[in-house]
């Protein structure tokens, strides 16, 4: 996969997926949010694939969000299907992402780290969704995500100034799963991944599809809703192995099958 914008690595049923902009802050322009649509696309499709890291090139941000030079000289971009950053609009990606925060997270950048499952964040980081101080709005989720991440009054405060929070800021309202060192911060991200590798797979993304799944639903309602993820595991190798496994009191081998 050719790709001029983007990094895009694949160890050990990790991906890591990191934003080459610096020189923009990795603000994203039309290219770079078609080679993202490119590379979730992926990552959905590689079964090898069980957990994707998104970050950012630099330490000065984990992306700006819209390139707003781009977008003065050339008109509002169009977006992918899948959204800002080809993922703030997929919501069929059950496979976990963690978003490794190493700068500002603003605008699209903040919804990117948003529709992500886990995010780790370097101390100097921060977020905001400034887009009403540029006459825009947080459409790419922003508005949506942030309302039913942090209680409202957070969130309108939050959405109707466009100011910032610090990484710390982020971590007391329960927007951020853990602040370190900016030294430290993919060795935490490949940690959280590994965490979630010593679960099966199937498990993984019939809980993801099932939690999200759920959201907004009447608890009975969610509890019987129809997850496809959820048959897949019961029909599974992986569920005789988990119980085997625990019998005969050894680490399980997932196969993701």
């Amino acid at each position: 996969m050719k790709l001029d914008f983007i990094r895009y690595e694949k160890h050990e049923r990790v991906a890591t997926v990191t934003i080459s902009r610096p020189e923009v802050m990795n603000a994203l322009h039309p290219p770079a949010n078609e080679e993202l649509d490119r590379v979730w696309n992926d990552v959905a499709a590689d079964p090898d694939v069980w957990v994707a890291i998104l970050t950012g090139a630099g330490e000065r941000a984990f992306s700006t969000g819209n390139d707003l030079k781009w977008t003065a000289t050339r008109g509002m971009p169009r977006m992918p299907g899948s959204g800002f950053g080809g993922i703030t609009n997929r919501h069929d990606l059950t496979k976990p992402l963690i978003a490794a925060v190493n700068g500002f997270a603003l605008g699209g950048g903040f919804e990117m780290a948003l529709a992500c499952d886990v995010i780790v964040a370097a101390e100097h980081a921060r977020f905001g969704l400034p887009e009403t101080r540029v006459g825009l709005i947080a459409a790419d989720g922003g508005v949506h995500r942030l309302a039913r991440h942090v209680p409202l009054k957070i969130a309108m405060g939050l959405l109707l100034t466009g100011r910032q929070i610090t990484a710390g800021e982020a971590h007391r309202w329960g927007l951020v799963n853990e602040v370190v060192p900016a030294p430290r911060l993919l060795e935490a991200a490949r940690r959280w991944a590994a965490e979630v590798m010593e679960c099966a797979p199937l498990s993984v993304q019939a809980t993801k599809e099932a939690a999200l799944g759920g959201l907004g639903r009447p608890l009975p309602e969610a509890m019987a809703g129809r997850y496809p993820g959820v048959a897949r595991v019961f029909a599974s190798e992986d569920a005789q192995e988990g119980p085997r496994a625990f019998a005969e009191k050894r680490k399980p081998v997932w196969r993701g099958r």
